[in-house]
This record gives structure tokens, C-alpha cells and sequence, in this order.
């Protein structure tokens, strides 16, 4: 499952000639193609992606559901996390990782149970080292500094418990007191404080999922890398162009 509703304006859309994030090129194909072809070479046997027009008259013929946007980033979410009717296993991506590769993912999806819930997790130090004189990225946790990328692994039969806390870090995700409050409080003041480890927080998502919930260390670093600004589109083209 694919997300690319997101638009950009401004300098941004001007400099790639839409208002479609997952539209922009780098290199010879853009950020969505580069998505589902790496999807596609990793094993995925259905792909939907979540989008308009645009997105439909771009890949229709490359995928096998298109599914209507909504104005509504939550609203996306939910349909994606219900494009299909049965409940098998998901690998859910974001459509603006320029360096995504089907290796990658293959080696994120070998790095953990299947009945877990799995988001991959980069050290900053290999990312700078694959990503030199990148625009900043990162989060501070328990003393150290990572890079989360875009792509989450949901076990089959978990999708109806992941929605609902999914949907509520979404909606609090511009407000990092808000995201910590669903922690709960002990968790809260501890990231308040700094001392939150990543396993403190996967123990909290295991307890309140149900289901094992990991963040798999060592990911590729062309998992973590983004692109939300021009800055990070312009140093994505050129780094493409240097490899």
C-alpha cells in the first residue's frame, strides 16, 4: 500500500511542474515509480496506491487498485490501511523515499518476525555516511540520534487494532507534546526529560497493540531518506546524479 496525496506548493511545485509530491523526478522515473518498482522486485503480489487524478493517469496501468484521496491526511490513512478486504499482511510505504530499492526492502522484511508490527530504523552516523552534507534529519532518543524511514510492516490480522493509534499520532504529528501524551504519562515524562529508550516505546506499542512491535536497527539508509522540502529535492537530484 502506497500513500501520494501529498501536495507542495510555491517554489516547490514550480520546480518540479506539479503539485504532486510523488510526481517529482529524480533521475529517469519519479519518487512514486521508484516506490512501487522497488515494491514490485521485492515480492509484493498487490499493489494499491492512495491518490487523484494525477496519480491514477500516472501509474494506473502499473498497479492493481487506485484508491480515491481524500482532503483529509487521516482519512488517506484509514484507506490505506483498508484498501484490501481480507487481512493478510501489509507493507505500507510513503511515496517520497527517491532512493528506495527493492534490496532494501528485502532486507528490511528479513530482519523480523512476520507477526510483528516493524518500522525501520537507520543510525544517523550511516546515514550521513550514505547521505553526505544531506539537509539535517533525525530524532534524539535514549541518548542517541536516528532516522525512521517510510515503510511499515503490519502482520495480517492487525490492521483494525494498528488504524486507531495510527490515526491518533497522525492527527497529533505537527505537535510533539501532543505525540508524547499518547505515550502515556510515565512515558510522557520521560520523553519530556530525554530518557526514553526505543525499547521502552516498543514495549508501550506492544502493550497497547496486543501484537510484538520492533524498530529494526540497521535499516538502509535509503529507507530513511525523505523528501518534504525543496532542499532535500535538490540535494536528492544531485546525489542521484553523482551515483
Amino acid at each position: 500500500m502506497i500513500t501520494a496525496g501529498a501536495r507542495v506548493d510555491g517554489d516547490f511545485a514550480q520546480r518540479i511542474g506539479t503539485r504532486v509530491k510523488a510526481l517529482a523526478r529524480i533521475g529517469d522515473r519519479t519518487m512514486l515509480g521508484a516506490t512501487i518498482e522497488a515494491a514490485r522486485n521485492a515480492g509484493a503480489t498487490r499493489i494499491a496506491v492512495v491518490g487523484g487524478r494525477e496519480i491514477r493517469d500516472a501509474c494506473g496501468n502499473l498497479v492493481d487498485s487506485i484508491v480515491d484521496e481524500s482532503d483529509s491526511g487521516a482519512v488517506n490513512l484509514r484507506r490505506a490501511l483498508t484498501a484490501w478486504d481480507d487481512d493478510a499482511p501489509l507493507l505500507y510505504l510513503t511515496s517520497d523515499m527517491p532512493f528506495i530499492s527493492a534490496q532494501a526492502l528485502r532486507n528490511f522484511m528479513e530482519s523480523f518476525p512476520p507477526d510483528s508490527l516493524a518500522v525501520p530504523v537507520t543510525d544517523c552516523a550511516a546515514f550521513e555516511r550514505r547521505f553526505p552534507g544531506a539537509p539535517p534529519f533525525g530524532v534524539a532518543i535514549g541518548g542517541e540520534r536516528i532516522v525512521n524511514g517510510g515503510a511499515f510492516w503490519i502482520p495480517a490480522r492487525a490492521r483494525a487494532r494498528v488504524e486507531s493509534l495510527a490515526i491518533r499520532f497522525f492527527n497529533a504529528r505537527k505537535s510533539i507534546p501532543r505525540m508524547a501524551a499518547l505515550l502515556g504519562p510515565v512515558l510522557c515524562l520521560r520523553f519530556a526529560l530525554r530518557r526514553v529508550s526505543i525499547a521502552a516505546l516498543e514495549r508501550e506499542a506492544q502493550r497497547k497493540l496486543g501484537i510484538p512491535a520492533r524498530a529494526v536497527r540497521g535499516a538502509s539508509p535509503e529507507l530513511a531518506y525523505d523528501v518534504d522540502t525543496l532542499e532535500e529535492y535538490v540535494y536528492a537530484t544531485g546525489r542521484n546524479q553523482q551515483t
